[in-house]
């Protein structure tokens, strides 16, 4: 059973001068480029996301390479600069892999311990030459096994809903072998991995299925556990929900303090205020949430899996409701296409589901405190 205390220090949960000012340059940046009709103009490419604003992004800024250490090319920050970077990218919708290969990626490969394979593939995610993502890591999915022949590990077996799994250059996969779970580095070629594209609600974070069919694998580490990238995951998830919740709440405000109806501005109406106080009660609760989750990913600190799946649980709540009164205080014109607002909303209805729903992290979440129920006798 986990402490119910914090152990983090206070401080920590406040922005730094540096955080501060990357998220001025990042805002800049992303508004600049990546807009709205920006966003659904790379939908339509092969990729899903502009290439040379990749590369920028991880050459002008340095995002990809925050939290990599310097010794593997990073620039040795924390956990807690990416997550500004996340924010800012979720307020703006970025549709480029930025979780699955900086977040997901990166940090099974730092977490396996394994030097050599973090000098092979983490200089390239830090310079923006290599996406990637995980596969495997659901113990649900029927899973994938590996194994060993004369020319080295091979995988097969197939995983769903991978992350930028049709296009990733690198894939990290947990395989069952003969001595238990492991993690392997796979550089998937279309004769031994068949990647096959789903139709998502989300089009701006793009799933494949990846089946492996004696695909050539590099073993990773001696363990398969995979907890603290997935609650990394969910706390990296929670900084872009957090993110998409502000631009909502800002647009709809912006939006009820220009429209009129009998000869006023409709956010002057009681009843609108008080919807909108909902949503940034709802917004300050998620901030909290998750900056505690990224000061736990940051610091590497025990109580990571109670802060992940709290913010797991309030911050995808507060993005469905900041994005549902983000089309509804618009008058309904949020649902037509030519609105971001649905985007706002697909982006916030496929996040609830990724690393479980929020049901399922309270769940979990009870289980870490001891306030599970009782199994029946």
């Amino acid at each position: 059973m986990h402490s119910r205390h914090p152990e983090i220090d206070p401080q920590s949960l406040s922005e730094t001068d540096e955080q501060r000012e990357l998220r001025t340059v990042l805002r800049d940046f992303f508004t600049e480029t990546s807009g709205p009709e920006d966003v659904r103009k790379q939908l339509s490419t092969p990729r899903g996301h502009d290439e040379a604003l990749w590369a920028r992004l991880a050459g002008e800024i340095g995002v990809h390479g925050l939290a990599i250490p310097e010794e593997y090319g990073g620039s040795g920050f924390t956990f807690a600069e990416l997550a500004v970077a996340l924010e800012e990218s979720g307020r703006a919708l970025y549709c480029a892999p930025l979780l699955p290969t900086v977040v997901l990626a990166a940090h099974a490969l730092l977490g396996s311990g394994d030097r050599q394979a973090c000098a092979r593939h983490l200089p390239r995610i830090a310079d923006g030459t290599l996406t990637g993502t995980v596969a495997g890591f659901d113990d649900t999915e029927p899973g994938i096994g590996a194994e060993h022949g004369t020319s080295g590990w091979v995988l097969r077996g197939a995983a769903d809903f991978v992350l930028d799994g049709a296009g990733a250059d690198l894939i990290v996969v947990r395989a069952q072998t003969p001595d238990g779970a492991r993690l392997f580095a796979c550089e998937p070629t279309a004769d031994t991995c068949v990647r096959t594209p789903h139709r998502v609600l989300d089009e701006t974070r793009r799933q494949a299925r990846v089946e492996f069919r004696g695909a050539p694998a590099t073993p990773v580490g001696e363990s398969g556990d995979v907890t603290a990238t997935l609650d990394a995951g969910r706390a990296a998830l929670a900084a872009e929900q957090v993110g998409g919740s502000g631009h909502a709440l800002d647009a709809t405000v912006g939006f009820v303090a220009q429209r009129r109806q009998f000869g006023r501005p409709i956010g002057s109406f009681q009843a609108v205020k008080h919807r909108l106080a909902d949503v940034l009660v709802a917004l300050e609760a998620a901030r909290s949430a998750s900056a505690y989750a990224t000061a736990c990913v940051a610091t590497a600190s025990s109580q990571l899996p109670v802060a992940a799946s709290a913010a797991a649980a309030v911050c995808s709540e507060a993005f469905r409701l900041a994005t549902a009164e983000y089309v509804q205080l618009h008058g309904g014109i949020g649902f037509t296409w030519e609105h971001p607002a649905h985007l706002y909303v697909r982006r916030a209805r496929s996040g609830e589901v990724l690393f479980g729903t929020a049901g399922q992290n309270r769940a979990r979440l009870a289980g870490l405190v001891g306030l599970a129920p009782r199994s029946a006798a």
